[in-house]
């Protein structure tokens, strides 16, 4: 898709054929600045994609990995030490946001 200034150099050229020259190449710089713009962001965005794929098959492969060992610890932990971890995974009481202040005998906090 070709670039469409916001206004037509035909307007310019009506007036004077040397100004409407420099109007045309004037456009054309432009045209070939933002052309040049395009390209450079493309391979910007290509290269960051490339990047971006890379660590997917890294974090995909590492997922397996964990997997497969998470599977061979469950079937080589015995029934009590599996009861035991899912004790753990399940909170009893959430934990006090802030520690508690003991108090002085008086009744006021030290």
């Amino acid at each position: 898709m070709a670039f469409q200034p916001p206004y037509s150099p035909s307007l310019f050229r009506k007036r004077d054929n040397a100004s409407g020259a420099s109007v045309v190449a004037i456009d054309n710089k432009i045209e070939q600045a933002m052309d040049l713009v395009k390209n450079h962001l493309m391979y910007a965005v290509r290269e960051e994609v490339e990047v971006l794929k890379e660590q997917i098959r890294e974090l995909v492969e590492k997922n397996s990995q964990l997997e497969r060992e998470n599977t061979l610890l469950k079937t080589l932990a015995s029934p009590e030490q599996l009861e035991k971890f899912q004790s753990r995974l399940i909170p009893e009481e959430p934990a006090p946001e802030s520690p508690q202040v003991p108090e002085a005998p008086g009744g006021s906090a030290v």
